[in-house]
């Protein structure tokens, strides 16, 4: 008979194989962590240090673009004593017409102001010429700046944009760069006489001009408005003005009322005499008049490069030689005129 195979209980417990009994690995001695050498078993040890992990440094910021955002007019306010005068001549009438045609392509430059809204830096005239074109708003860069950088800023942008600068706005401009320039200086401590002179140079060469010329611009601060008017409209000249400037403002008065009497402004030897004559505290009304009435010498100058007169000499002719032959081709120019003119007249050697 065969056998059969016992059924499987899949309810009956297996006992698990006995395992081996796990070997016991001696412990090793604690060591303290001390600023010390620490001592096991009479050998010193160095401490252990717990450094902690570094951490993952985080990116830098990204730089931040400037954006461009739309302005109200009522938000924006004039640059503080800005020297410069809005005209409502032939140039903003083109840039109105512009304005209209194309929008503003150029935005203007602003900075936030303490008691709110926004300070024009750059961008007078587009302002002006927008709301004269119809647009309610004006598109604009936000620029957190300092007074210093501000002055800078506005009077650069001007220099560079605007064709026709007054000779007032000019000298007004300049001292407003040089004031911001020697307070830049005295904030990083320099000499106050070191800091003027360097500011003169500072303010030539970012105005491209000499450091004499701008020294009479900044000078030229001092004329009295009534004179500075004829300078403006160019009835007085520069060099005169000048010398003008350091006279008294009461003699400016004086002379600013015997220009319009006699309808003539003085010339520079004039105003170099008047001058003088202020220094010494003996210029007054009679004398102004006195100097003003008199026949004013016309001063009648040609001026030639030297690269004008290399293209008919070459540099190897002295002045000299060069004069000589000049006058000698004008007396036979003249000699071949109407005959009233034909008589050469004499030349004295100066």
């Amino acid at each position: 008979m065969a056998k059969t195979k016992p059924k499987s209980n899949s309810n009956a417990i297996t006992k698990p194989a006995k395992q081996s009994e796990p070997q016991s690995i001696p412990e090793e001695p604690e060591i303290p962590i001390h600023s010390e050498l620490a001592v096991v078993d009479n050998e010193a040890v160095q401490p252990i240090v717990l450094v902690p992990e570094p951490q993952p440094q985080s990116e830098p910021p990204a730089a931040t673009t400037e954006q461009i955002v739309q302005l109200s007019h009522s938000d924006l306010y004039a640059f503080k004593g800005h020297p410069f005068k809005l005209r409502d001549d032939d140039d903003m009438k083109a840039l109105v017409a512009s304005v209209k045609e194309r929008g503003i392509d150029q935005p203007a430059i602003v900075r936030p102001r303490e008691n709110g809204g926004y300070e024009l830096i750059a961008g007078h005239r587009r302002q002006y010429a927008a709301a004269s074109a119809g647009y309610s708003t004006i598109p604009c860069i936000i620029r957190n700046m300092s007074d210093e950088e501000a002055v800078l800023a506005m009077t650069e942008s001007n220099f560079n944009q605007r064709s026709d600068i007054l000779a007032s706005e000019r000298a007004a401009a300049l001292k407003m760069q040089l004031d911001a320039i020697k307070h830049q200086g005295a904030k990083s401590g320099v000499k106050s006489s070191e800091n003027a002179l360097r500011s003169n140079e500072i303010i030539a060469e970012r105005n491209k001009m000499s450091v004499k010329n701008v020294q009479r611009y900044i000078v030229l601060n001092n004329l009295v408005p009534e004179l500075m008017e004829y300078v403006d409209d160019k009835k007085m000249k520069f060099i005169a003005a000048v010398d003008l400037s350091y006279i008294k403002p009461k003699n400016q008065r004086y002379i600013a009322v015997a220009i319009d009497a006699q309808q003539s402004s003085p010339s520079g030897a004039q105003a170099q005499r008047m001058r003088e004559l202020d220094q010494k505290d003996i210029l007054n009304p009679d004398v102004i008049d006195g100097i003003m009435s008199e026949e004013k010498k016309e001063e009648r100058r040609v001026i030639l490069t030297s690269q004008e007169l290399n293209q008919y000499f070459g540099e190897e002719k002295s002045p000299r030689e060069m004069k000589e032959q000049i006058l000698k081709l004008l007396d036979d120019w003249k000699s071949r005129q109407h005959p009233e003119l034909a008589q050469p007249a004499k030349y004295e050697e100066r």
